[in-house]
């Protein structure tokens, strides 16, 4: 320890990236070492140097090596960020070394930062001259428009996770009050993980978390039915399906750092929402009840917004259900998420149509039903159901979708004859679609010119020219 010891160790940054990692907020930090959150603020702070006897109760606590904490960062970071920062478009500002090694020593997560961006500048000056070479080089993707397109190519199914959840899903009870109790007693039994409910305001706004040092699973006193349901779910496959979940994600074969903790994430949700809802058995079930969502909500304890999801993954082969997409949209009409299905109606960028009634506001668990038809004159069926506060941002919809021709397999389509009824004509989005009536549109298409005149005002806003 004399070589870590004898010398003053200002190691603030990394005391909070190790906070963090762990998902402990200061006070529950501090109160692990035993030591007062104003201290531990200190120390985060480089205000304080690490003690000897502070290195040893984050060892003995965490499990981290010592050695580890306190090396020096390979000369590697300080020379990468001094390679990134004699760029021609930095280079006059003259950063000095001293700096430079600042930031690589106590802020990692500044130089990790400053070189995806470096990265990222890198591939879009090559794009141009690659374009016109006809080069294969791929295109900068953020994460969540890469998750989007990864799960769009699988379909939203991952036969290895849905076969293996349902495997687990057999021995266990279908009942969802008893299956809670059940994934509560293997989580104890196999795993050694106690679940305890805790209190909002000791929880510090999270939902769920899990303490890894002392195998508690903590769930906040706000988490639904359902959402301690699914909580337990995911962690059971987090810890058992952990090989198949982590080959799937190879596979996907995600750019960065980011994708791969996002497409971990993803997978693990879709084995919880296997192993709460497997796949024969949830089929069946929307199948004999001609799809009708709040009986499936109830079979298995499931929220409106699991459900939706579920439905959008019924692609086994010879065993497929419905094929719907999915949006999820707050009161201001921004998506927050999306699955295309295999004949989604909207613009894949940009917001959607305002004349759907998915924008419209929603009581928590209200379903509404529309049949809207598109430019090229396409019929679908959606079905938007309002989410409970809580669950989500106030006002939030869910909104499933599907071509027309499927309304005869869908009881909630019984009294609506899609060939026949009056629907409601709906564009990609407002700059993509050329419905020239339409009073609702909020921008002109950037694909016609502006028809603008003093002496007359259309009912619908923004007139364009046909051609």
């Amino acid at each position: 320890m004399a070589d870590v010891t004898d010398r003053k160790l200002y190691l603030g940054p990394r005391l909070r990236v190790l906070r963090r990692e762990l998902g402990l907020n200061q006070t529950r930090m501090a109160e692990e070492l035993g030591v007062s959150p104003g201290y531990l603020n200190h120390l985060e702070r480089n205000q304080r140097p690490l003690t000897a006897q502070m290195l040893l109760r984050l060892a003995n606590t965490y499990d981290i090596d010592i050695r580890d904490f306190t090396a020096s960062p390979a000369d590697g970071s300080a020379g990468d960020l001094s390679e990134i920062l004699s760029d021609p478009l930095v280079r006059d500002i003259g950063i000095a070394r001293d700096e430079v090694l600042d930031v690589a020593e106590n802020y990692p997560g500044v130089g990790e930062a400053i070189a995806r961006f470096y990265r990222a500048l890198t591939d879009l000056r090559r794009i141009p001259g690659d374009a016109v070479a006809g080069s294969a080089q791929p295109l900068l993707v953020a994460p969540l428009d890469w998750l989007r397109e990864t799960i769009a190519k699988a379909g939203n199914h991952f036969a290895d996770i849905d076969a293996a959840a349902e495997a687990i899903a057999t021995d266990l009870p279908e009942d969802p009050a008893m299956l809670q109790a059940a994934l509560r007693q293997r989580l104890k039994d196999r795993h050694g993980m106690a679940v305890q409910v805790m209190r909002a305001d000791i929880m510090a706004g999270s939902l769920r978390h899990y303490d890894m040092h002392r195998r508690r699973l903590m769930l906040s006193e706000r988490l639904s039915a359902s959402g301690r349901l699914f909580a337990l779910a995911y962690h059971l496959c987090a810890q058992e399906l952990a090989d198949a979940i982590a080959a799937q994600a190879t596979r996907a074969a995600p750019p960065d750092e980011d994708s791969r903790r996002l497409i971990q994430i993803a997978l693990t949700n879709h084995a919880a929402a296997a192993l709460v809802m497997p796949y024969d058995r949830f089929r069946q079930a929307a199948e004999q009840s001609r799809y009708d969502i709040p009986l499936l909500i109830d079979r298995f304890g499931a929220s409106a917004e699991q459900v939706a999801h579920r439905l959008t993954s019924l692609h086994r082969t010879g065993a497929r259900g419905i094929p719907f997409f999915l949006v999820k949209l707050d009161r201001a009409g921004i998506l927050s998420k999306r699955f295309d299905g295999e004949a989604y109606p909207f613009a894949r960028y940009g917001g959607t149509c305002p004349r759907w009634d998915a924008h419209a506001p929603h009581g928590a668990g209200e379903m509404r039903r529309q049949l809207i038809e598109t430019l090229d004159g396409r019929r679908f069926l959606t079905l938007s159901i309002g989410l409970p506060r809580g669950a989500a941002r106030a006002g939030s919809v869910i909104a499933l979708g599907c071509e027309a021709k499927h309304a005869a397999r869908i009881v909630h389509a019984d009294d609506i004859d899609v060939e026949r009824d009056e629907a409601t004509g709906i564009g990609p989005t407002c700059s993509l679609c050329e419905r020239r009536d339409c009073p609702d549109r909020a921008l002109p298409p950037v694909t016609r010119a502006l028809d603008l005149h003093s002496y007359e005002r259309t009912a619908a806003p923004f007139p364009f020219r046909r051609v």
